[in-house]
C-alpha cells in the first residue's frame, strides 16, 4: 500500500446519492459531479452501475474519453454474480469488467437472512458468489472493494456470517472490506464496538458506509475511524435514499480539522462550500443553509452576546476559522442584536462605525423596533447596509415618491393585467411613468424603470431574481402583515432587500425600491451581496 492509498475518502454520489428522491441526473450531469468531486481531493468516486443501468453504461463509455480526473479514480459498481452460475459468464459482471474502470466496488450481503429471503439461496452459495465474482474480476486486473451489506444488522443477529463473508472476498483478492449500516440504525457506540471487534478478528482492511436513518452517519463513520477503518465513504451533501448518506464534506472537514488527518490535499480544503453548492445546483436541490462546515449559516452569528465575544476573538465563537473549508463569518442583525453586532455587521458591510457610537446604538433601537413590526434583517442584508448608511447621513434614495398607484384588471377571455403609474422626482424633475405587468410587483417593476431608465441607465442591468411573501403572526386571513423578500441579481452578485405591511403592495413596493437603490449604488466594500 502506498503513503497516498493509506486512508481512502471514497464519494457514492453517482451512485448511492443518486438514489435520493427527487434525483435525476443525466449523463452530461453525472460528468459534471465527478469533475466537482475530484477537485475536493477524494480518491475514489463511484459512477454508477453499468449494465443494470444504461445510463450508467452511457456514464462509462464516455468518461473513458470525456472525464481527466487529477486526484480521483473512477470506479464502477455492482453485485456478486448471481447463484448458480460462473462470474465469467455473468452478464452484470462482465459488464463491470468491460466498463474499463481501474477499480470495482461489488456489493454483497453479509446477512444470511438476506441471503435466504432476498437472495433465495443457502449461505454457503453466497459466499462461493462473493469468492468468485472477486476472484474473477482480480484476475481481470480488475482492484475490488467489498461492500458487506446489512452488516451491522447481520452482526447483531449471527456474529459469524458477515465475518465469513469478509474472509470470502479478501481471501479471493478483495482490498478493503467496507461495513454497511444499510438500514441507518447504529448508533456510534455501539458501531464502534462492532468494528473493533471484526478488526481484532480479522485484521482486514476495513471500510465504512453509513446511512443517516438515525441522524448519526457522519458521527458513525467518524467512531469507525476512530476504531480503525481505513477506507470512508459518503455523499456529497449527504444525498441518499431516505434520510440520507453520511456526508462527504462533512466527513472530510471532521477527518481534517478535528482528527489532524490530512485525507484530501491541503489546496482542496477550500473548494468544499463551492462544490456543494454546484452539485446542489446540478442536483435541483436548494443547498441546506445550515449543513456544517458548507452551509451558508454554519458561521453565522445572530445573538448579540455572540457578536461581542466575536468583536474581540472571532475563534470564540467559531469551531475554526470559516475560510479553511471556503465559507465566510456572517453577523445577523436582529432583534437580539446589540452595539457589537451592528459594529461588525458594518465593518463586514464595508462600514466602519466604530467611531459613532451614536449611530450604531440609534441603529440597534431602530433594528429592535421594526423587527417588533415583523421586519427581519438577517436575510436581507442590502436593506441592512441602506439602513446603516442612511444612519449615517448619506444620501441613499434614487428618486423621491409624490405617488403611486396599481389598477388589477380581470378581462372577459380570463387573462389578469396590472397596470401601475408612478411620479417622481429625479434629480429635481418631476416624472410619470406608467408600466403593465402581469402582477403588481411585475407592473411597479416596469413602472420605475421607464421613470428612471434615460437617467439611471445601470438599471438595465437589474434583473428580480426571486420574491417571496410571508403571513406574519398577529393577523388573520387577508387582512394580516406581510413580509416580501425580494432578490435581484446584475448577472454577478445578488442582494436581497425586505418589505413589511399590511398591504402585499406596499410591502412589495418598499422591497422593490430598495432593491433597485441598492443595484444603482456602486458596489460597497463589503459583501451585502449574497
Amino acid at each position: 500500500m502506498s503513503l497516498d492509498d493509506a486512508f481512502h475518502v471514497f464519494d457514492t454520489t453517482l451512485r448511492d446519492g443518486a438514489q435520493r428522491e427527487g434525483i435525476s441526473y443525466s449523463v452530461r450531469d453525472k460528468l459534471a459531479v465527478a469533475r466537482l468531486l475530484d477537485e475536493i481531493g477524494v480518491g475514489f468516486i463511484e459512477g454508477g452501475w453499468p449494465g443494470a443501468m444504461p445510463k450508467d453504461t452511457e456514464f462509462f463509455a464516455r468518461a473513458r474519453t470525456e472525464l481527466d480526473l487529477v486526484h480521483a479514480e473512477l470506479v464502477a459498481f455492482g453485485s456478486t454474480r448471481r447463484a448458480g452460475t460462473r462470474a465469467a459468464e455473468d452478464p452484470q459482471v462482465l459488464a463491470l469488467r468491460d466498463a474499463d474502470t481501474a477499480v470495482v466496488c461489488l456489493v454483497a450481503k453479509s446477512d444470511p437472512r438476506h441471503v435466504e429471503r432476498a437472495l433465495r439461496t443457502s449461505a454457503a452459495e453466497n459466499l462461493a458468489m462473493v469468492a468468485d465474482t472477486v476472484g474473477f474480476l482480480v484476475g481481470e486486473g480488475r482492484r475490488v472493494f467489498l461492500d458487506c451489506e446489512h452488516f451491522f444488522d447481520g452482526y447483531a443477529a449471527d456474529r459469524d456470517y458477515g465475518v465469513r463473508v469478509l474472509e470470502a472476498g479478501l481471501g479471493a483478492g478483495a482490498d478493503v472490506g467496507v461495513l454497511c449500516d444499510t438500514n441507518g440504525g447504529m448508533l456510534p457506540m455501539g458501531l464502534g464496538r462492532v468494528v473493533a471487534e471484526v478488526l481484532q478478528r480479522t485484521g482486514f482492511r476495513l471500510g465504512i458506509h453509513c446511512q443517516d436513518d438515525t441522524g448519526c452517519a457522519v458521527a458513525n463513520t467518524l467512531a469507525a475511524v476512530e476504531a480503525g477503518v481505513t477506507h470512508v465513504q459518503g455523499t456529497a451533501n449527504g444525498y441518499g435514499e431516505r434520510a440520507g448518506n453520511a456526508d462527504t464534506f462533512a466527513i472530510i472537514g471532521g477527518l481534517v480539522t478535528k482528527l489532524a488527518m490530512p485525507v484530501v490535499p491541503a489546496a482542496c480544503l477550500p473548494e468544499l462550500v463551492r462544490v456543494s453548492h454546484a452539485i446542489a445546483e446540478l442536483a435541483n436541490i436548494a443547498p441546506d443553509s445550515h449543513q456544517p462546515y458548507v452551509g451558508s449559516s454554519a458561521f453565522a452569528h445572530k445573538a448579540g452576546l455572540h457578536a461581542s465575544a466575536i468583536k474581540v476573538s472571532p475563534e470564540l465563537y467559531n469551531h475554526l476559522d470559516p475560510a479553511v473549508v471556503g465559507n465566510d463569518m456572517r453577523i445577523l442583525v436582529t432583534e437580539m442584536a446589540g452595539r457589537a453586532s451592528v459594529e461588525l455587521k458594518g465593518r463586514e458591510l464595508g462600514i466602519d462605525v466604530s467611531h459613532r457610537p451614536d449611530v450604531v446604538g440609534g441603529v440597534v433601537d431602530r433594528v429592535k423596533q421594526l423587527e417588533a413590526e415583523g421586519w427581519s434583517f438577517e436575510a436581507a442584508d442590502a436593506s441592512f447596509e441602506l439602513l446603516l448608511r442612511g444612519a449615517l447621513g448619506e444620501s441613499v434614495a434614487a428618486f423621491a415618491l409624490e405617488s403611486y398607484r396599481v389598477l388589477v384588471e380581470h378581462r372577459g377571455d380570463g387573462s389578469v393585467l396590472s397596470e401601475a403609474t408612478v411620479k417622481l422626482t429625479v434629480d429635481g424633475e418631476r416624472i410619470i411613468a406608467t408600466g403593465e405587468g402581469n402582477g403588481p410587483v411585475n407592473a411597479l417593476d416596469q413602472a420605475l424603470r421607464a421613470a428612471l431608465g434615460r437617467r439611471r441607465p445601470g438599471l438595465a442591468d437589474l434583473e428580480l431574481a426571486d420574491y417571496k411573501v410571508r403571513i406574519l403572526e398577529g393577523g388573520q386571513g387577508t387582512g394580516a402583515v406581510t413580509r416580501v423578500l425580494i432578490d435581484t441579481t446584475d448577472g454577478s452578485r445578488t442582494w436581497t432587500t425586505v418589505g413589511v405591511h399590511e398591504n402585499v403592495v406596499e410591502a412589495s413596493w418598499t422591497a422593490l425600491v430598495d432593491a433597485l437603490t441598492y443595484g444603482l449604488r456602486p458596489p460597497s466594500v463589503g459583501a451585502a451581496a449574497g
